[in-house]
């Protein structure tokens, strides 16, 4: 008997993020608060940077006013695409969302503080410009991940910087089903990206055009050999033998 020929099965198209929960997320506000029926805005928030050895922490921010009147870019989390496709994207996003930006903690702001309260600064500087943008802090933050970081940025650098959400709605992985936050990675890891990229130009030895600042491996034989630039965060292992790992004490008002 011939073994008949089999022809693979065609694998499912993969899911896209969508506005599912930002719609759900503004009806219930909407329902809350008494808002009238004019559209609310809706933020989402997402960070890049948080384990490398070198750069800033970056946090995006796109915000989308709900309900959305038109199709929206075809975002997937950052990581899901190739550096050509995101930076395409950025564009798209840009025209797309009621207003954008990306927010930046430096290295030495990193090691003063500690990695969760630069994560929330950087964060704030994002939300600051986006109100900036607005003319009024938008209406709600969808922010991925399980801990609500925002409140978290040292004080005595905020006092300049628009009030923080009042409203926030975690979401594991909202990267990878909800729009507005898988546009705001994209963002965020466009221009940290880029800025990484230009600092290997003048710090050739470490290959952050390659590596962007991670540890990979012949960065951190680099940091051996040459020691840390005035970019490596000085609170984290770079193999020198006295950091600590990971981060510093958190920093507490």
């Amino acid at each position: 008997m011939t073994a008949r020929a089999t022809t693979p099965a065609a694998r499912p198209a993969p899911v896209l993020p969508d506005l599912t929960l930002e719609h759900s997320l503004a009806g219930t506000h909407r329902a809350r608060v008494g808002a009238g029926s004019g559209p609310l805005l809706v933020a989402g928030m997402d960070e890049v940077g948080r384990g490398a050895l070198a750069g800033p922490v970056s946090v995006g921010v796109v915000v989308v006013r709900m309900p959305d009147d038109g199709p929206h870019p075809a975002v997937r989390d950052s990581k899901a695409l190739s550096a050509k496709r995101r930076t395409a994207l950025v564009p798209e996003i840009l025209a797309w969302g009621a207003a954008a930006a990306v927010g930046h903690a430096e290295p030495g702001e990193i090691d003063r503080y500690g990695i969760t309260a630069a994560l929330a600064l950087a964060g704030r500087r994002a939300w600051h410009r986006v109100a900036a943008d607005l003319g009024r802090t938008p209406d709600l933050l969808l922010l991925d991940g399980r801990d609500n970081w925002l409140p978290k940025a040292p004080a005595p650098l905020c006092g300049a910087l628009a009030p923080g959400p009042g409203a926030v709605h975690l979401q594991v992985k909202a990267d990878a089903t909800c729009a507005s936050v898988a546009a705001a990675s994209i963002l965020a890891k466009v221009e940290r990206d880029g800025l990484m990229t230009g600092l290997a130009e003048a710090f050739p030895a470490y290959g952050w055009e390659g590596n962007k600042g991670y540890g990979a491996a012949a960065h951190r034989l680099a940091i051996s050999a040459q020691g840390p630039s005035p970019y490596h965060r000085m609170s984290w292992n770079l193999g020198l033998g006295a950091a600590p790992v990971g981060e510093q004490a958190e920093w507490t008002a």
